[in-house]
């Protein structure tokens, strides 16, 4: 049986380097690529892939907003999140998405195949010196809610714009919602987070992976 495959990332040459390693193996197909999470939604919804391997630090949405968003458009579509960083709260974040994987960039040429070759088979697969103790205390508790959880998918990307750098203006034309569609959704982030400041914004999403410090 083929493999369907959609690649995320916004540099072309990484595509190019992922596609080149994953076509040359037997069985894979990759079905489709996508720079940014609005396009690889759509192509999610259009393709169907059997895997989604997409990178974590993407711009107005990150890893773990796009895997939740893909896991809607695509329920059966696998989610092999791969980046830089490697940290506890990276990993419980894309786990609480919804991704079965987790590849760091550098284990790339060693472990994609295998990761994807997993992930196809309804199996995880975690690479880098990711906590063992963390993962069986998360996948035990996989039914509580955190601050993140809470959150709806809107008011990430709002987080994430914001702590990126990006006045409440840009942030309405890069969404393409109002000013005041903007401030609200900001105002119930930091309710929900429990912050009362732009700059405790910023600083709960880095210290969260929503962005790159």
């Amino acid at each position: 049986m083929t493999v369907t495959i959609l690649i995320v990332d916004d540099h072309i040459a990484i595509r190019r380097g992922v596609r080149a390693i994953l076509e040359g193996r037997g069985g894979f197909e990759v079905a489709a690529e996508a720079g940014n999470g609005a396009k690889a939604i759509d192509l999610a919804a259009r393709h169907k892939p059997d895997v989604a391997v997409i990178d974590y630090s993407l711009p107005a949405m990150n890893g773990s907003q796009l895997t939740r968003r893909l896991r809607e458009a695509s329920p059966r579509t696998e989610v092999l999140v791969y980046t830089m960083h490697e940290s506890d709260a990276l990993v419980r974040d894309v786990l609480g998405a919804g991704a079965r994987g987790y590849l760091l960039k550098s284990d790339a040429d060693q472990h994609l195949i295998a990761a994807v070759e997993a992930l196809a088979h309804q199996q995880p697969y975690f690479t880098g010196r990711v906590n063992e103790t963390l993962l069986a205390h998360y996948l035990a508790h996989r039914g509580e809610s955190s601050q993140l959880d809470a959150l709806t998918c809107r008011e990430r990307e709002v987080v994430q714009l914001i702590a990126e750098g990006n006045s409440s203006k840009q942030v309405s034309a890069a969404l393409a919602i109002s000013l005041k569609t903007v401030e609200t959704h900001r105002a119930s982030a930091m309710h929900k987070l429990g912050l009362e400041t732009t700059a405790a914004l910023v600083r709960y999403a880095v210290r969260n992976k929503l962005v790159e410090p």
